[in-house]
């Protein structure tokens, strides 16, 4: 197959800049840190607060873990049916516009939220999270379709790397507004809402001019025309039986379960982690994170050429090796500890969008020629989430159960140390693979 033109590769991406900005503002700076003051103590002492639902009293910060991972419960549960719905009628495109929109006003909607409208907050939460990452499905799903195999390392990247540039540059407005909101008339808790307004409006004008430029889908005629439900697990049983056939892919998918799961759970808890168990200052933390996402971008772009240099599989298990060291630098990272902080953050971020890049383009590159890409993305998607589910819960359930997040830090490196296994037997099983 031949690469789509560069006005849909560049579209494409252009998603990328659109919906990241989700990513840095809401999951990783603004919303956590101002989550943390809500639903806090305001006592910056106190490591744990607490915060009631209904009868039930939970840790502020697992509460955000388990929100967070029923979130991916129901996009897990939802990605097979669209997926098959997808790939019948030919309308990933359809549904990608809708997951932007539903996300991107959910965004929006968090600007209402304060510490009397904590329920109605979490729901916008939940309701953003699955737009963003349902979205990703058959955003993802594109990538086999538009770029030949030699060229999905290089699009794969460049795609992350308009993510890290767009989600920077609404950080540093919204940043103006956080941390000068005298220079507005308005409060800090007022910036950081105005701040949730507009990554709706961003994700919402970039997302609908980027889809304007990808190609619809061709629909695939079949015979589950009536059963497009039941359908979509059965493709998923499908591509996990074609699997058998597939041993590279199966062990490499396996690894990617294993190592993507802290990846996600290290990106998701990172903020809080550094917030309420290092006690490091809302301005800092956001230093911090910014630099990530700027050190992210020449790292996304060096792992592409170290793919096509050494290998992917060979470039992914140094990525892992670097990660558990960072996990291991974080357990031991004291409190108050704000240039040991940095340096972790430059350390995370040099391998952040890397490591999610090259993961993408490889398994597009071990995935068979097939018109179900929206399926087979469906299967990594699935995959992917499921991981997230076990290491949020598992990340918030350690907290609750010993008292610190360090314990839950540490723990993900035991999956980044299984997963640098499973991707070693894997690069062993197929000295010549293509990957």
């Amino acid at each position: 197959m031949q690469t789509a033109p560069k006005k849909v590769i560049n579209g494409w991406a252009m998603y990328d800049w659109a919906n990241s900005v989700y990513n840095l503002v809401i999951t990783s700076t603004i919303f956590p840190a101002y989550y943390e003051a809500v639903t806090g103590d305001g006592n910056e002492n106190t490591i744990i607060d607490k915060i009631k639902i209904g009868s039930y009293e939970f840790s502020n910060t697992s509460l955000y873990n388990y929100i967070l991972g029923f979130a991916f419960i129901i996009v897990a549960i939802m990605s097979p049916i669209l997926s098959s719905i997808a790939d019948y009628r030919g309308n990933k495109k359809q549904f990608l516009q809708f997951f932007c929109t539903m996300g991107s006003l959910a965004c929006a909607s968090l600007y209402f939220f304060d510490s009397n409208h904590i329920i109605g907050g979490l729901i916008s939460v939940i309701i953003a999270c699955v737009g963003f990452w349902s979205s990703l499905v058959f955003y993802n799903s594109y990538l086999p379709e538009i770029a030949a195999p030699e060229d999905r390392d290089r699009i794969s990247a460049k795609g992350f790397m308009m993510g890290y540039i767009g989600s920077v540059l609404l950080q540093l407005i919204c940043f103006v507004f956080v941390l000068k909101p005298e220079l507005f008339g308005i409060t800090v808790g007022k910036a950081s809402q105005i701040s949730f307004l507009l990554v709706g409006i961003w994700w919402m004008a970039f997302g609908w001019f980027a889809i304007g430029r990808l190609p619809n889908g061709t629909g695939v005629k079949g015979p589950h025309k009536n059963k497009l439900i039941t359908q979509g697990y059965k493709e998923l049983i499908k591509v996990w039986i074609e699997l058998k056939n597939l041993p590279t892919l199966k062990r490499f998918l396996t690894a990617f379960f294993f190592y993507n799961m802290g990846v996600q759970t290290v990106m998701l808890a990172a903020t809080l982690y550094g917030k309420s168990e290092l006690n490091i200052p809302t301005t800092n933390l956001i230093l911090a994170i910014l630099i990530i996402q700027i050190v992210a971008i020449p790292g996304a772009n060096l792992m592409a050429r170290l793919a096509s240099k050494w290998g992917n599989f060979n470039t992914l298990m140094v990525a892992v090796l670097i990660w558990i060291a960072g996990c291991v630098m974080g357990y031991y990272l004291p409190r108050n500890s704000i240039i040991p902080f940095y340096t972790l953050a430059v350390v995370v971020g040099f391998v952040m969008g890397g490591i999610q890049s090259v993961s993408r383009s490889t398994y597009s590159k071990l995935m068979p020629e097939t018109h179900d890409t929206t399926s087979y993305f469906s299967f990594f998607d699935v995959t992917e989430k499921i991981a997230i589910v076990i290491g949020m819960f598992s990340f918030g359930f350690i907290n609750e159960l010993t008292g610190s997040q360090r314990n839950s830090v540490l723990a993900l490196g035991i999956f980044f140390v299984i997963g640098f296994i499973l991707l070693y037997r894997t690069s062993k099983l197929d000295k010549n693979a293509t990957a």
